[in-house]
């Protein structure tokens, strides 16, 4: 398989103004793209104690020549101090920009239109929903019916995701007839009314398996869910309007002779149906061994490349009313690094990887899906085990 060279990031230049009132400071961005193929909404991240701005950054603008580029900051430690500035950028084929950026330590009422969307909501005694940013339990606490869809839902135009607040902490997805964002109005479960309007809805019914890319035990013979630990936290670090970011944290996780403090972290960027999954632990790994890939659809066929990429493709009914709902078409895809493959898997409920990252603290793969419902997706398991393919690349 080809490789495709990865955008390159380089800050050039840097040009601190300083006031009486305000600081800023001007970066100019340059990014290339190497390879023969267009590249459309790329994410950028710059790094803000990389570039050193000397203030607390409270607003920022950017320019791909005389165009302004939607931009977010995000506070990603919640300690109220931006740590990273985010925008997508579209890449013609072997072209280099330079991006113009500007810090500022003043607010802006600037408002982009939002690309993506998240939320996490909980129900009151009356039955009311209350949005939440963070919420954390005692691992012997079960808060999964209280939450209104189980956990954090996120969306960009193309897909919707949701992770489930329990120890199975699965990866379940909401597939979409059209481009948008739904999950605002529909909070995951359409009515009649929205369906006849076109809206999507609950494509995947996951049961205890690993649904998208849900990173899971090992046993020796199936994959296991997170448990026992001592406290569960999800929290959503961004909202928009280029990214949600989703942190899924698990404290003293009793597993094979270890006590691991484990976060996933999703990120979903705009324009994108595929999300990365970064992983962190407090400690450096050990021997460690850790599984995750794609659940088995009923009736699937799969595809591998034995070095990472795992995905399938199946029709089964996404939920347990088969006389409302009809069976959904879907295909899923994960991909891991190959370093950190120790073996190739499959137990009755996923087709699987075996992880290991010894003397590591983090690793990081991608998670993604289609639905037939699309009228912008992919309509045969061939065309679908392609596209992965180039995710891959």
């Amino acid at each position: 398989m080809k490789k495709l060279a990865l955008l390159v990031l380089a800050v050039l230049s840097l040009n601190v103004v300083a006031g009486a009132q305000n600081q800023k400071k001007d970066i100019t961005v340059e990014i290339t793209n190497p390879s023969n193929g267009e590249r459309k909404d790329v994410p950028v991240v710059i790094r803000l104690n990389k570039v050193g701005p000397g203030f607390s950054v409270r607003s920022a603008t950017v320019y791909d020549g005389t165009t302004e580029l939607p931009s977010q900051l995000d506070d990603l430690t919640m300690d109220l101090m931006a740590d990273e500035l985010a925008f997508v950028i579209d890449m013609p084929a072997n072209t280099t920009k330079e991006v113009k950026v500007t810090l500022s330590s003043e607010k802006s009422d600037k408002n982009y239109t939002p690309r993506v969307f998240a939320e996490m909501l909980i129900s009151d005694k009356n039955g009311k929903h209350v949005p939440i940013q963070s919420l954390t339990i005692p691992g012997t606490s079960n808060i999964y019916n209280q939450l209104h869809h189980h956990g954090p839902a996120f969306e960009s135009e193309l897909v919707a995701y949701r992770i489930y607040f329990d120890q199975k902490q699965t990866v379940d997805l909401y597939g979409k007839f059209n481009k948008g964002l739904e999950i605002k109005e529909s909070q995951f479960y359409p009515t009649d009314e929205q369906l006849a309007r076109g809206f999507g809805d609950d494509v995947l019914r996951v049961s205890g398996s690993c649904g998208l890319g849900a990173l899971k035990g090992w046993n020796g013979s199936k994959a296991t869910h997170v448990e026992p630990v001592k406290w569960r936290t999800e929290s959503i670090l961004a909202y928009g309007p280029i990214r949600t970011v989703v942190d899924v944290k698990a404290q003293g996780w009793e597993y094979q002779g270890s006590e691991l403090t484990m976060t996933n972290r999703y990120i979903l960027y705009a324009g994108h149906r595929d999300a990365e999954v970064e992983v962190y632990f407090e400690q450096p790994l050990k021997e460690e061994i850790f599984a995750t890939g794609v659940q088995d659809i009923l009736g699937s066929v799969s595809y591998s490349d034995n070095e990472g990429l795992i995905g399938c493709w199946g029709i089964d009914w996404p939920v347990n009313d088969t006389i409302k709902y009809t069976k959904e078409t879907v295909g899923l895809g994960t991909y891991i690094p190959r370093r950190y493959v120790k073996s190739e898997i499959k137990d009755k409920p996923n087709y699987l990887y075996q992880i290991q990252a010894p003397g590591e603290t983090d690793f990081k793969y991608h998670i993604t899906f289609t639905s037939m419902k699309e009228t912008f997706g992919y309509k045969t398991p061939e065309a679908w085990f392609s596209h992965i393919g180039e995710l891959k690349k």
